[in-house]
């Protein structure tokens, strides 16, 4: 393909297959838009890589183009440009695919990124099995990068109280932003379920919380008393922005100044705001309110499987990582409370070699 060409491919012209594979997350594997257009631009990216790079693969173990079985969408013919695409794709070896992984560690690359995207064309490849596309998945025999063991960053209380006290309370953008910050913090949430959140997911009387997360999977969540006076002070001034404005949408709960959800990247950009004005490390990511949430909870007795439900981790693995974190308060734990610590353990203490029979 002329590089004038593969300069004009984006994303958004795709490919069949690769729009089929999309809808697919989307509409039956019910994954969220964000999650679909990560999985969209990693491949964007991988064809992008493809459509440079020679090819001397076998096409035997490819079906027609345009054959699918699968649950995936009708599409009309092609272009020209998405039937290339599609047939690069289709036709990749390992040894295509070991290439392409090269070729993002000489990018520079992190290994977690790395792992993501061979994530991505693993479950690509494996949805062209399913579907009839290819007889096998040219990624199954290739690891995934081992990856540098990184412990999630946390807030102590000082700090995570002094970020939460920043935001004011006398107007309604700073009554909205302490109930965020309030949010986040009392229930462990991501930011992405936070902005969800609609007026009837919060249930005062329960102090509970109703959250749509990852999936479509939905979850209940306890709430602290501090959150929800966090959230009932901003309704007040929210109700009143509300009658003065047609354009509010009303079952929303975390709204922008024109009565519309919030974004995840306005709430960064809040974030962003009040970390400056508390004189906090600016890198911290709402993402470490959640980190927060979750250690101190470990620290003080919570079970690991509580912390899963309640973070809404699908793999108890992932909550794992915060047992690394609280290795200090475990081992002062046992100091304290296991009896052997107590006890002098002379039978191991040296012996003087003088005393006794005088055997050395």
């Amino acid at each position: 393909m002329p590089m004038d060409r593969v300069d004009r491919w984006t994303m958004e012209e795709s490919s069949a297959i690769v729009e089929q594979f999309l809808h697919y997350l989307k509409f039956e594997r019910r994954f969220s838009e964000h999650t679909a257009k990560c999985y969209g631009a990693d491949l964007a990216q991988f064809s992008q890589f493809l459509v440079n790079t020679p090819s001397e693969s076998s096409h035997s173990d490819l079906a027609p183009l345009g054959h699918h079985d699968g649950g995936g969408v009708a599409t009309a013919v092609a272009t020209q440009t998405e039937q290339e695409v599609d047939q690069r794709l289709l036709a990749v070896d390992p040894d295509e695919a070991r290439t392409y992984l090269a070729f993002l560690n000489d990018k520079g690359y992190s290994k977690a990124t790395i792992a993501r995207k061979l994530a991505t064309l693993r479950s690509f490849y494996k949805y062209l099995v399913k579907t009839n596309r290819r007889d096998s998945n040219p990624l199954s025999a290739i690891r995934t990068p081992k990856q540098d063991k990184r412990l999630p960053r946390f807030l102590e209380f000082e700090e995570v109280k002094r970020l939460l006290e920043t935001p004011p309370t006398d107007s309604w953008l700073g009554a909205r932003d302490r109930a965020i910050l309030e949010t986040l913090y009392s229930t462990g949430i991501r930011v992405s379920e936070l902005v969800g959140l609609n007026m009837d997911d919060i249930d005062f009387l329960g102090e509970v919380i109703h959250i749509r997360g990852k999936g479509k999977k939905e979850r209940i969540t306890p709430i602290s008393s501090s959150a929800l006076q966090a959230i009932q002070h901003y309704m007040e001034y929210r109700n009143r922005r509300a009658q003065s404005n047609s354009h509010f949408d009303s079952k929303v709960l975390f709204v922008n100044k024109h009565g519309q959800r919030l974004s995840t990247r306005s709430v960064r950009r809040k974030m962003d705001k009040y970390l400056k004005m508390a004189g906090l490390d600016p890198a911290i990511s709402p993402h470490t309110l959640r980190h927060s949430f979750a250690t101190p909870m470990l620290n003080n007795g919570a079970d690991l499987r509580s912390v899963q439900e309640l973070l809404g981790h699908q793999s108890l693995s992932t909550t794992q990582v915060y047992t690394h974190l609280t290795t200090k308060k475990l081992k002062e734990v046992y100091d304290n409370a296991h009896p052997r610590e107590d006890m002098t353990q002379e039978s191991y203490m040296p012996q003087d070699s003088t005393a006794g029979n005088g055997h050395v």
